[in-house]
C-alpha cells in the first residue's frame, strides 16, 4: 500500500507488480484492477502515470475523488469502499487508489471476476471462483453433501477398517458407532453423505476417483497400464505396489546375512507424491490423476494446480502457509497417520531423493494440473551440505548448469543440486567474486550468464 509521498516515488522507482498498478486515467481497466487487488491480497493503483513511468498527472475538479469512489462502489458486487489520496509531484498531480484485500470474495465488476497474479489482472475461471467462494465460508468441496449418492453407495467394512486404523494410531477406541464417528468428522451432514466420505469409502467403480497408471517404453508406446477407479484409501497402495512392479531393484551386500534391496526410486518419496496426489487432487475437474514409468524419469500428474496463492517459489522454500483444497480428507489421512504433518510433503520428498542419492525431483504446474516428474539421475557425488569438498564440487557442478541453462534463478539451480538456497547464494557469490559469471536483465525477470 502507499500512504505517502515517499512510498509513491519509491513505487514509481520499482515499476508495477503484483500490487502496484500504473494507469493514465480513470476508466474501467481501474475498476477492473480495483477487483482483481480486493480478490488477491489488496494493492495500490496509481492514476496519472503511464506503464513506461512517464508522469502525465490527473486534473481535479472538487467533486473528482468522491465521483470515483462512488463509481467503484456502484460497479462493485459486494461494494467495495476504497481509500484515495492525492500527491503533487512535480508539477502533476498524481491519484493513488489504495485497495485491501476483502474479507468476502469473490468481488465482481459487472459480474466479471478478476485476481491479481504477478503484475496483470486475469479474469477468473469458474472453479477459481467456487474456491473463493469456499475460502470466504471457511468449508471446502468435500465437506459438502453429495445428493447423487447415498448410504448404498459406501462400503461399511471399509468405514469400519478405516476406524480401526484411526484407533490403532491415535491409540484410543470411539465408542460411537460407526455412523456416529463420520458425523463427529462431518463425513456425514444431515443424515446424507459428503462428497469427502464418497470418496473415502465408495463401494462403487467410481469415475471421479480414476487413477490412470501407464509403464512406457516412449512417450506413445506402452507396454503396461492398470486404471484404479476405487475408493481413495485403497488407491494408496494399488498405485505403490503397481509402480513398484515396474522399477529396477540393486542388491546390496553388506555382510549381513540378508541382502539390502534398494530400489532406483526412493520409495518413501513415491509414497508421498502419490498420497500428496489423493488429498491435493481437484476431485471437480473432469480429467485423471495419471502416472506415467519411463526409463529414466516418472512423472506424476494431478489435475488442480497450486491452491491458495501458493506459488512453486514458495513451495520450494517452504516460506508458506498451508492451504488444503480438501480439508476432510486431510484431516481424516492425518488422524489415522497416513499424512503426518500439512505442507510439509515437497520438502520430504526432496529430502528422500537426496538420500537416495539421486538429483532433484521437477515440479512444476503443467495444463490445467500439478506435476511432480522424479529422475533415476544420481546426483553428482559430493554435492552435500557442509562437507568442504561438496563446496567445491557445488560450484563446479553449479557453473556447468548455469553454462547450459543461461538466464536462470536461484531457485532453479536450488531444485536442480537438491541443495538449500544459502548454498546456491553462497556459490554465486563466490562465482561473481571469481568473474565467471553475470547477472543480466530486470532484478525480478533477469538471470544468471557465464562468462
Amino acid at each position: 500500500m502507499i500512504y505517502n509521498l515517499k512510498e509513491l516515488q519509491n513505487a514509481i522507482q520499482n515499476g508495477e507488480n503484483q500490487n502496484i498498478e500504473f494507469k493514465t486515467s480513470f476508466q474501467k481497466e481501474v475498476i477492473e484492477s480495483v477487483v482483481a487487488f480486493a480478490n488477491a491480497k489488496g494493492g495500490s493503483i496509481v492514476l496519472g502515470i503511464s506503464d513506461e513511468k512517464k508522469l502525465v498527472g490527473i486534473t481535479l475538479l472538487d467533486e473528482t475523488l468522491n465521483d470515483y469512489i462512488n463509481q467503484i462502489k456502484q460497479n462493485t458486487q459486494p461494494h467495495i469502499i476504497v481509500d484515495i489520496d492525492e500527491y503533487p509531484l512535480g508539477s502533476k498531480t498524481l491519484i493513488v487508489i489504495n485497495v485491501h484485500e476483502q474479507p468476502i470474495k469473490p468481488i465482481a465488476y459487472k459480474n466479471r471476476y478478476f485476481k491479481r497474479i504477478k503484475n496483470s489482472n486475469h479474469q477468473m475461471s469458474l472453479d477459481e471462483i467456487a474456491n473463493e467462494h469456499l475460502k470466504t465460508i471457511n468449508a471446502s468441496w468435500d465437506y459438502y453433501v453429495d445428493d447423487r449418492h447415498d448410504f448404498n453407495d459406501i462400503s461399511m467394512d471399509k468405514v469400519i477398517k478405516f476406524i480401526q486404523k484411526i484407533e490403532k494410531y491415535q491409540n484410543k477406541s470411539f465408542d460411537d458407532d460407526p455412523l456416529g464417528i463420520l458425523r463427529k468428522y462431518e463425513l456425514i451432514k444431515d443424515d446424507k453423505l459428503t462428497f469427502g466420505a464418497y470418496l473415502l469409502f465408495t463401494s462403487n467403480v467410481s469415475a471421479i476417483t480414476a487413477f490412470q497408471i501407464g509403464r512406457f517404453k516412449s512417450p506413445t508406446t506402452i507396454i503396461d497400464n492398470i486404471d484404479i477407479d476405487t475408493d481413495i484409501i485403497t488407491q494408496i497402495e494399488s498405485a505403490i505396489a503397481f509402480i513398484k512392479k515396474h522399477l529396477m531393484i540393486e542388491f546390496i551386500i553388506t555382510g549381513e546375512p540378508q541382502r539390502t534391496e534398494k530400489y532406483d526410486y526412493p520409495l518413501e518419496a513415491i509414497r508421498e507424491i502419490v498420497i500428496n496426489m489423493i488429498v491435493h487432487r481437484d476431485y471437480r475437474d473432469s480429467g485423471h490423476s495419471i502416472i506415467k514409468i519411463f526409463d529414466d524419469r516418472i512423472e506424476f500428474f494431478n489435475p488442480g494446480k497450486l491452491y491458495g496463492d501458493i506459488t512453486i517459489e514458495q513451495l520450494l522454500s517452504g516460506k508458506y502457509a498451508s492451504k488444503t483444497r480438501n480439508r476432510a480428507i486431510a484431516r481424516v489421512f492425518k488422524e489415522a497417520g497416513i499424512i503426518e504433518k500439512y505442507g510439509s510433503g515437497i520438502a520430504r520428498i526432496r529430502k528422500e531423493c537426496q538420500i537416495h542419492g539421486v538429483i532433484a525431483p521437477k515440479i512444476e504446474e503443467f495444463v490445467h494440473g500439478f506435476r511432480v516428474t522424479l529422475y533415476k539421475e544420481k546426483l553428482v557425488e559430493g554435492v552435500n551440505e557442509g562437507v568442504n569438498e561438496g563446496v567445491n564440487e557445488g560450484v563446479k557442478q553449479l557453473i556447468t548448469l548455469i553454462a547450459q541453462n543461461p538466464g536462470k534463478r536461484a531457485p532453479y539451480f536450488e531444485e536442480k543440486m537438491n541443495t538449500s538456497v544459502k548454498n546456491i547464494e553462497r556459490w554465486l557469490k563466490q562465482l561473481k567474486n571469481e568473474d565467471k559469471i553475470e547477472f543480466k536483465g530486470a532484478p525480478k525477470t533477469g538471470g544468471y550468464h557465464a562468462k
